[in-house]
């Protein structure tokens, strides 16, 4: 389960109402893409495990819809704000935290692997992303082993037989941390699953990240990024399939901002 951010009583969260007037809490357990590198390597190296996610906007909205996703993220030891949104939320709630990219975590978890010698695993994305990644990582951080690579079937069902043999192959190879790369929410359902099975191998969600690293996808540049427009890029490169996902996910912004600063109303009552 998550964990408190240090030196916090109580974690920063984002509150997400539901149908029914129920509301779901996705805490964020570290504020810094430092804090929560700092605390990978502590578990990785003391031979213990963790299932990270990064959370956005997108996932909100599924989060929403679906009791499986919520109940993955209950199960996370760690989660972060991966998207603008979430960050301005946490700062609507009066509890701020800092924007930590999952696709950003690749290089600097690889740094950390190739210096303590913690072999990696790769799963998801295609064979071709996952072999052209792994070479240009391992180039990029002499030392670093990517001991296993493996690219699911299409249609896999993280809740399935099939995830069942892929967590036992993950269990015979020597990979101590895993990047999941399936996208939301197989890669979230996946990691908890995987990691109750084998709990002393890390579990990362990491989307598209492996692609940005193979050149099967181009990143939005660092500009439109710090613009906060890396949305409009992705959506302007695949507008059918992107243009629904992000209308749904403007449209859930104001009861996100009205539950925010509610949170925030209550917390300072108290």
């Amino acid at each position: 389960m998550a964990s408190p951010v240090q030196g916090r009583l109580a974690p920063p969260s984002v509150a997400l109402p539901l149908k029914g007037g129920t509301q779901f809490s996705v805490p964020l357990t570290h504020a810094t893409a430092a804090d929560l590198l700092a605390d990978f390597e502590r578990l990785l190296v003391g031979g213990k495990g963790f299932a990270a996610a990064t959370v956005n906007l997108d996932h909100l909205v599924k989060l929403r819809q679906s009791d499986a996703f919520r109940q993955a993220y209950s199960g996370h030891s760690h989660i972060v704000a991966d998207g603008n949104p979430i960050v301005w939320l946490s700062r609507l709630s009066g509890r701020p935290v800092n924007l930590v990219p999952g696709s950003e975590l690749i290089e600097p978890i690889a740094e950390i692997a190739a210096r303590t010698g913690i072999p990696v695993g790769f799963f998801g994305a295609t064979e071709n992303s996952l072999e052209s990644s792994a070479l240009e990582l391992e180039r990029r951080y002499p030392g670093l082993n990517v001991a296993s690579r493996i690219a699911p079937p299409d249609g896999f069902d993280p809740s399935g037989e099939g995830a069942n043999a892929c967590i036992a192959e993950m269990a015979r190879s020597p990979a101590r941390l895993w990047l999941l790369a399936l996208g939301a929410p197989k890669q979230e359902i996946f990691a908890v699953r995987a990691w109750q099975r084998i709990p002393d191998r890390g579990f990362l969600s990491i989307g598209a990240g492996l692609d940005f690293i193979s050149g099967e996808q181009v990143r939005a540049p660092a500009l439109i990024r710090a613009l906060a427009l890396e949305w409009a890029w992705r959506m302007v490169s695949n507008p059918r399939r992107l243009a629904p996902r992000y209308a749904r996910c403007a449209a859930a912004l104001p009861s996100l901002a009205s539950a925010a600063l509610k949170q925030r109303r209550m917390e300072e009552r108290c």
